[in-house]
């Protein structure tokens, strides 16, 4: 799954592969907002931990990860 992060003042997204289902995604993201804590945290594919304050997060998008093109592309 590919994870965007929306962070506020930010002038780029946050990327993340994860090897998670979407619906564990959601439920990570759901769980984030309305806990105590403060924190989102992502794990992606390599083991990477993403960290963002949940009161700088302005969106979060789980799509299916596209597949990259290799090569030379003739139109």
């Amino acid at each position: 799954m590919e994870v965007k992060i929306g962070v506020q003042y930010a002038p780029r997204e946050l990327v993340l592969e994860s090897a998670q289902t979407p619906a564990e995604i959601e439920q990570i993201v759901t769980d984030a907002f309305s806990s105590n804590d403060g924190t989102l945290s992502l794990t992606d594919e390599k083991g990477r931990r993403v960290i963002v304050p949940v009161g700088k997060v302005a969106y979060v998008e789980i799509a299916e990860a596209s597949p990259r093109a290799v090569g030379f592309v003739a139109r």
